[in-house]
């Protein structure tokens, strides 16, 4: 959406206080453990730009309570898989030698958003070690929450999507669908015989930069929306209109208990 849209389908701008109180009135508040997937253009013009929506976010839940948010670096992982767009196959063994290694502090995400990229930046904020699939926390429970995280279950029962699970956290999709609701991919987990995948990735391992590669199982959103969808028709949630964006809170823990049942379905 261009600026000058968002200015004029809003009748007031959004503004660090009254995203609080949108905040509020959506249920967020004091002490929530809450990941966040966001579309800053979604929501209109936002006075402050992501830096409001984040304090926003920080505001309602105070320092008792915990903001995470996906801060995944996809162009760390193994050119042989991209698609969006390929490269050459030629290009592959220079782009595995040359990547730069995976640095919690500077290295930048891919493709998720302003809000995303500014949060990583925020003091307080910490972020985990996975080079692909890592998170960003703030709050209490961010040291534990982001404290283990193994290469091979980016998402897996040792994830920091378990460890929200385990909090009873919630999920906030602040103008974003559920094909990028990234704790549908715990319940992936479940399915049995799920099938697995080699991954490469660009690590510091002794000091040292490495090329990496390792097993993962197959990980994939497409059925989310519809998962998303029939859990919405099942179970209640809380949702309302923040700026120009239909926003929905729920919690975590249904919404994982439910996708593993789904998926198992779907995949016997």
């Amino acid at each position: 959406m261009s600026d000058v849209k968002a200015i004029y389908q809003l009748k007031i701008p959004n503004t660090r206080a009254s995203l609080h109180k949108d905040f509020q009135k959506l249920g967020l508040e004091k002490g929530m453990v809450v990941i966040v997937h966001s579309s800053l253009s979604s929501l209109g013009w936002v006075c402050g730009g992501p830096v409001a929506v984040i304090q926003a976010l920080m505001d309602t839940v105070g320092e008792e309570g915990t903001i995470i948010m996906p801060t995944q670096t996809a162009d760390n992982s193994d050119p042989a898989e991209w698609q969006n767009p390929p490269v050459p196959e030629e290009w592959w063994p220079i782009i595995r030698e040359e990547t730069p290694a995976y640095d919690p502090h500077f290295t930048p995400t891919t493709g998720m958003g302003k809000i995303v990229e500014a949060f990583r930046t925020f003091p307080g904020v910490k972020r985990s070690l996975h080079p692909t699939y890592s998170f960003a926390a703030w709050g209490k429970h961010a040291e534990y929450i982001l404290s283990e995280q193994p290469l091979e279950e980016g998402f897996g029962l040792k994830s920091p999507l378990a460890k929200i699970y385990e909090l009873d956290g919630y999920v906030l999709l602040l103008g974003a669908q559920h094909d990028s609701n990234t704790s549908l991919h715990l319940a992936e987990h479940a399915i049995i015989n799920r099938k697995k995948v080699q991954k490469g990735t660009a690590l510091f391992q002794n000091n040292e930069r490495i090329w990496k590669t390792y097993e993962e199982i197959v990980y994939d959103s497409d059925p989310f929306d519809a998962l998303g969808k029939e859990f919405e028709e099942t179970t209640p949630i809380n949702s309302s209109k923040i700026g120009l964006a239909t926003c929905k809170l729920m919690k975590q823990r249904l919404l994982v208990d439910f996708g593993r049942e789904w998926l198992q379905k779907q995949s016997s």
